[in-house]
């Protein structure tokens, strides 16, 4: 018969009428130790993966300093740079399960509830970024003109509040209808698990939430691209929080963001403190190592505008971070393209104050008409903006149902891709 020994192992006792019996002892003792091992490997490479993992405040300040040091002493020149930059990229896609790419399916666009306001038009839409999952959003298009227009994303951080939090918060119903007003098509998006996305039944902490994430604002650029309106060498992106470390990893791994504006989240030492952001190794493996300072680096040369304050951990940008992502551009004879608007007094928000400057960056990069939104005193007006209720800016609701075949409750990741 089959016995276990004291240490877990499988033992076959002689049989002495039947050497049959003996065959299949050994044979079932082999099946089980195979399966055995395989599961231990799978639980070693899940350890490992969970070691690779930069979360939060990983490292101290002065480690982060120190860090981005080490990395100077790796190139010296463009050719090097972009050796680096190659291989950050895969890292990041490689952590993140998107490397290969997934294969596109069809956006399956869906643009409803036409708003008209002074300047701007709100529209409610969504498409398909993997069969089953609907990003959903709002689309702000200027009132004049043909085009072709500059187009923006807009993702927006973890701010639960006012106005139901995320997209249909003040701040970014401003920002966006500002942008329009200058002159460019703007998209607005829910975050897995945040407003719509929290209606169909999907979770924020769900398992790989940085996969899917990263891979909706990849698909949110194909949906801006799909509008014959919109210059495909004039996308910019732009968020705060959360949605500044959609920006940078945004810009970081897709080429066709021309302009970005991350704001209050490049740091050296802080890596994300939300699954969205480090829940999977996108900054360490075996083959790589970087933090979020090196990834907004490799926007570079394109243009980008580092927003940052004193009383978070962008704190030290104008010192430690941005001194570093200016050398990078340096290497490309494009220095002027990098900036750094600091609010030394001020703390993690996308206000007011953090905004103008991101307004006059992107009609410089992107030839908005920032006239159209200047006040006599020079300073950016956001006067007559209607700030609409989450209801009027939902894409699916009793009269307009998701499509059938839309995923509900399945907080799997994996289940998603891997179905479909």
């Amino acid at each position: 018969m089959i016995q276990f020994d004291s240490s877990g192992k499988f033992t076959c006792q002689k049989h002495q009428q039947s050497k049959a019996v003996v065959f299949f002892c050994v044979f079932i003792a082999a099946i089980l130790t195979v399966s055995s091992n395989t599961a231990d490997s799978a639980e070693t490479k899940k350890d490992q993966a969970e070691s690779w993992l930069c979360r939060g405040n990983y490292q101290s300040e002065q480690a982060g300093k120190e860090q981005l040091g080490k990395f100077a002493e790796i190139y010296s020149n463009l050719a090097q740079w972009q050796a680096r930059t190659q291989r950050i990229r895969s890292g990041i896609l490689s952590g993140a399960q998107l490397e290969p790419m997934p294969k596109k399916c069809g956006l399956n666009t869906i643009v409803r509830g036409r708003r008209k306001y002074d300047g701007y038009i709100v529209e409610n839409a969504a498409f398909e970024s993997i069969p089953g999952y609907f990003v959903t959003g709002n689309l702000y298009r200027p009132t004049n003109g043909s085009g072709p227009f500059a187009a923006i994303l807009c993702p927006h951080g973890h701010f639960p509040k006012p106005n139901g939090g995320g997209r249909f918060r003040d701040d970014m119903q401003l920002r966006c209808a500002t942008l329009a007003r200058m002159g460019a098509v703007v998209f607005s998006y829910d975050m897995v698990g945040w407003g719509e996305s929290k209606n169909a039944g999907w979770n924020h902490k769900t398992q790989k939430v940085l996969k899917l994430q990263l891979y909706n604002s990849i698909r949110a650029v194909d949906f801006l691209l799909s509008f014959k309106e919109v210059d495909p060498n004039r996308i910019g992106v732009t968020g705060a929080s959360g949605g500044g470390t959609q920006t940078f990893l945004l810009a970081a791994v897709d080429d066709r963001v021309a302009v970005s504006v991350p704001v209050v989240m490049v740091s050296a030492h802080f890596f994300g403190g939300c699954l969205c952001e480090s829940g999977m190794p996108i900054h360490k493996s075996p083959t790589h190592e970087t933090n979020n300072a090196e990834i907004a680096a490799l926007a570079a040369p394109r243009p980008q505008l580092i927003i940052s304050d004193g009383k978070d951990w962008t704190k030290n940008v104008p010192k430690v971070e941005f001194p570093y992502i200016r050398s990078v551009y340096r290497l490309y004879g494009a220095e002027s393209a990098v900036e750094n608007a600091h609010l030394p007094n001020e703390g993690h928000d996308y206000g007011y104050s953090k905004r103008a400057p991101m307004y006059r960056f992107m009609a410089k990069h992107l030839g908005l008409s920032i006239d159209k939104v200047t006040s006599p005193d020079g300073s950016i007006g956001e006067t007559g903006i209607v700030i609409e209720k989450p209801v009027q800016m939902y894409v699916f609701d009793a009269n307009h149902q998701m499509p059938a075949h839309a995923v509900r409750h399945v907080n799997q990741v994996e289940r998603l891709f891997q179905s479909r």
